[in-house]
């Protein structure tokens, strides 16, 4: 059966030595962020996430959830006693707004548990991962009625929430859904239509589920620009939040998929549902977003935590399975064959994993802290320079961190041999549960098209041109042992702003330039966003060697994988470059016949 550690010794790091989070106590909700308070969070969010929820992991994996006639469905077993343990420990209010119920903590603190949570038993995150999001959209859109009633009940996971958008002839393009909206003489709407994919759409673990469904109204134009967004509870509320009769919405089935077997995934029928206008008619797309956006980023996480779930056992297993000998001459000249963990192929694995964890796990804490600074930094500036930031990462985390995630998966599964492929070890299962992070909240091709073709050029590139000038800055401040570092990063941040560049010259004349060249854009951002945080990370561990004070395995180990990350990672900045100035022709040469197999 395969285990689960929380890293928390690697996010207290994180928090407390790179991003420095205590630095930031002035600002709302980080007042009571002490290190000491942080440190609690992190040791029990992890205990909570290693000791109940991984052991179920396998468990929702093999049962899966199971749909009744009524429509009902059953959660597998022990998620339920889970949940409400979840909920009893206050773990959902952790970073909610304090006026709703919410202890206002940080949302990087959020974030940490979000990882630990995700590596543990993913599914399972996904029950009140959601409801976070449709939280924010009612936060920022709803009715002070709607914030009033819904929110302190989400927030407390009284009741959970579900972001309806996708259905059977539309999934990205949302301007093709065919749900429809019609008012009623009491202010309600009566929603109709069906949708798909729906994460947790219906389960038994929390006594209501409240749905946001994207609709179109009467006359609204049949485009994106005439959607709107509404709430459609599975049981009809009282302006109390007494509960009433069962609302005109069902779960029509479940979704049979290659992972995630514990998070019921569902098609919905809405038959005429009561549902309420969230914000502005046709306003509905803007308030999804930012349903979507959060989401984005918590599928980065994913990307991450499976990758980190993974690495453990394969790491594991690799110091006990015996197989061969050492190159250079036997290891352990006790036993018949050395651990398999001396052979560098192996090694080269779990150093790519080592590497790209830790460095991923710092990328998703500073963009944690982002979120902090766009509601809380001091001026307007600063809180639009950080939403800037946010807006730019955001696709990078989602994508290249997803994309990394499944390969490292699919690595450490490797590592395992022939028993990587057997269901027991376990590792199947995080290589199965990690390739929908690659696809769902906008694929990763949509990400890497949002990164070029709206992030890069928003408000006359000034986002990306700030990105830039951080990463210059940190590398001009790199000297005495580092500077082999940073000179790393310095070059492939050039390569970066050649790719941008070529972009500008090329992609005007023929936008399938820009298509083209995206995904790998991403993948160049990707690696600079982690050679970034490893800069950050070497510094930090120099000072700790150099004063010879705290864990000095700990540190020292930081300083070798940041250099193996610059040396095994960025020389594949040039090529990715080189791919994109290929441009298009090629790609888009062949006519659509040509791709069939002739008999």
């Amino acid at each position: 059966m395969p285990s689960y550690t929380a890293p928390t010794r690697d996010a207290k790091f994180i928090l407390n030595e790179v991003l420095d989070v205590a630095s930031y106590g002035n600002l709302p909700g980080f007042q009571s962020a002490t290190p000491d308070l942080i440190n609690t969070v992190v040791d029990e969010s992890g205990k909570f996430a290693a000791a109940v929820l991984a052991p179920l992991n396998q468990v929702g994996d093999h049962e899966g959830c199971t749909r009744h006639p009524d429509g009902s469905v059953t959660t597998p077993t022990g998620f339920k006693a889970a949940f409400d343990q979840y909920v009893e420990a206050g773990w959902s209010t952790l970073t909610a707004p304090e006026e709703f119920g919410g202890q206002g903590m940080p949302h990087v603190l959020g974030s940490v548990l979000e990882e630990f949570i995700s590596s543990a038993n993913q599914s399972f995150g996904m029950y009140p991962g959601l409801t976070q999001g449709a939280v924010s959209a009612i936060l920022a859109t709803g009715s002070d009625e709607q914030k009033a009633l819904f929110a302190p009940r989400m927030i407390a996971n009284q009741w959970l929430g579900t972001m309806n958008l996708t259905e059977p002839q539309c999934g990205t393009d949302l301007g093709l859904i065919r749900t429809r909206a019609e008012p009623q003489g009491d202010g309600s709407f009566a929603i109709t239509g069906t949708k798909i994919f729906i994460s947790a759409g219906e389960h038994d673990l929390a006594e209501n589920i409240i749905h946001l469904v994207l609709a179109k109204t009467p006359g609204a134009p049949d485009s994106s620009k005439g959607i709107s967004l509404f709430i459609v509870p599975k049981f009809l509320v009282g302006d109390d939040g007494s509960i009433g009769e069962r609302n005109a919405v069902q779960c029509g089935s479940i979704e049979h998929k290659m992972g995630i077997h514990g998070n019921s995934t569902c098609v919905m029928n809405y038959d005429g549902a009561k549902g309420w206008l969230v914000g502005e008619e046709m306003k509905g797309l803007a308030a999804m977003f930012i349903m979507m956006n959060a989401a984005r980023l918590g599928v980065g996480i994913q990307g991450l935590s499976q990758a980190e779930v993974a690495y453990q056992n394969a790491v594991a297993y690799a110091r006990d399975r015996r197989q061969g000998r050492a190159l250079t001459g036997p290891a352990d000249p006790a036993e018949k064959a050395d651990p398999i963990i001396v052979h560098p192929d192996v090694r080269r694995m779990l150093m790519d994993a080592k590497a790209f964890t830790e460095g991923m796990r710092a990328l998703v804490l500073w963009g944690g802290l982002l979120v902090d600074l766009t509601h809380n930094a001091p001026s307007e500036e600063e809180r639009g320079q950080a939403d800037a930031l946010l807006g730019l990462l955001t696709p990078v985390i989602k994508g290249y961190g997803t994309d990394k995630g499944f390969d490292t998966a699919v690595n450490m599964q490797q590592v395992f041999g022939g028993h990587g492929y057997i269901h027991e070890w376990g590792m199947e299962q995080f290589v199965r549960d990690a390739r929908i992070a690659q696809i769902y909240e906008g694929t990763n091709g949509v990400q890497a098209m949002d990164l070029c073709g709206r992030k890069l050029a928003s408000k006359g590139g000034a986002a990306i041109q700030a990105f830039f000038k951080m990463v210059d800055d940190e590398v001009a401040a790199s000297d005495g042992e580092l500077a082999p570092l940073a000179e790393a990063l310095g070059k492939a941040v050039g390569e970066q702003k050649a790719a941008t560049m070529w972009f500008m010259q090329n992609a005007m004349a023929n936008p399938n330039n820009l298509g083209a060249g995206a995904h790998h854009y991403m993948h160049i951002m990707g690696v600079v966003c982690l050679g970034l945080m490893w800069l950050r990370m070497a510094k930090a561990a120099a000072v700790r060697v150099a004063d010879g004070d705290g864990d000095g395995a700990f540190y020292q180990a930081k300083l070798t994988t940041a250099r193996y990350f610059f040396e095994r990672f960025v020389p594949d900045v040039g090529a990715l470059r080189r791919k994109i100035e290929t441009g298009a022709e090629a790609l888009m040469a062949l006519d659509e016949d040509a791709f069939l197999t002739a008999a």
